[in-house]
């Protein structure tokens, strides 16, 4: 018999789930975020990306052996982590073919400085990367198989599932180096200043373009990362994006638009309104709840919970 009433255990349990699933989405709004901060560039084919990363992870653990050589439990991992770097690839050239044309100093003049071109090309890019998956994955569901997802940790009066709670982890640690890196590196200081004044960057020597191109990659890259986490718990297929795209878009304007703490932090904000709200929602209607909260804070905080109106990074 638990000491603890059972309105309290399934609060608890709710806010542990709520804070592990929230990590992962900070993850990913993180990614978001970096690409917006820095390119000003509404990118629709972010969740797309993410469904790459969680094929990239699924492969490199199935068929190319990490599962055999690091095992069930760390092997799932290191896959998240070979996704990152294989998408990064995918996404530095898509940007140097594509982006780049729309983006950068190439749309200075143009109308609307190239925002209409961009959406289009990004739709573009996320419906040719749904219709290609469905060709070379299949329509047939998928998942890292672990024990991981099986197994829980127990402090009375809350369970942690082992998968979402090493996902949670991960996700932090990659939002911290990625924190760092643009804090206290000097190519993450290039990219600030190519965000906050691309003109003013320009005469320091900052090459702006490859600038936008190594953002876009590492915020790609980072997305990537944390779809390969959440396939170790949650089944995809090839348009498993359009399910993440608008959690990750909300996310990111929550935390305020160009901010990347803002952004993880907006993401931590949609876990846990997503999962307080199955307490007096049907759970078909969670993500009804992160878009009310969602137009309060636009209409009483339009510049995001944790951004200030004038922040871009």
């Amino acid at each position: 018999m638990s000491p603890y009433p059972l309105w309290l255990e399934n609060l608890l349990q709710t806010l542990a789930t709520g804070i592990m699933v929230g990590g992962t989405y900070a993850l990913m709004c993180v990614g978001l975020g970096l690409i917006f901060g820095v390119m000003r560039v509404i990118n629709f084919a972010q969740g797309d990306f993410l469904m790459l990363g969680m094929y990239a992870a699924f492969y490199a653990f199935t068929y190319l052996g990490v599962g055999a050589v690091f095992g069930v439990y760390f092997g799932p991992i290191v896959a998240a982590f070979l996704a990152g770097p294989i998408v990064f690839v995918i996404a530095w050239f898509l940007h140097w073919l594509l982006l780049a044309r729309v983006s950068g100093t190439a749309a200075q003049g143009a109308e609307a400085e190239g925002h209409y071109a961009q959406l289009i090309l990004t739709l573009g890019i996320a419906l040719v990367l749904q219709n290609g998956g469905l060709l070379i994955f299949g329509s047939w569901p998928q998942s890292i198989r672990t024990p991981l997802s099986n197994e829980a940790w127990f402090i009375e009066p809350v369970f942690f599932n082992k998968s979402r709670m090493v996902a949670f982890c991960v996700a932090l640690g990659v939002a911290l180096v990625l924190y760092l890196f643009m804090n206290r590196s000097g190519y993450g200081k290039a990219l600030r200043a190519a965000a906050d004044n691309p003109d003013a960057a320009i005469y320091m020597g900052i090459d702006v373009n490859r600038a936008h191109r190594l953002a876009f990659a590492i915020g790609i890259a980072v997305t990537a990362i944390a779809g390969g986490l959440v396939a170790m718990y949650y089944p995809f297929q090839p348009y498993v994006g359009l399910e993440f795209v608008i959690i990750m878009y909300t996310g990111v304007v929550l935390g305020g638009l160009g901010s990347i703490m803002g952004a993880f932090w907006g993401g931590m904000t949609v876990g846990l309104v997503q999962q307080l709200s199955t307490l007096v929602l049907p759970i078909q209607l969670q993500n009804t709840a992160i878009f009310v909260v969602f137009l309060l804070i636009v209409l009483f905080r339009p510049q995001g919970l944790f951004g200030r109106s004038v922040e871009r990074m």
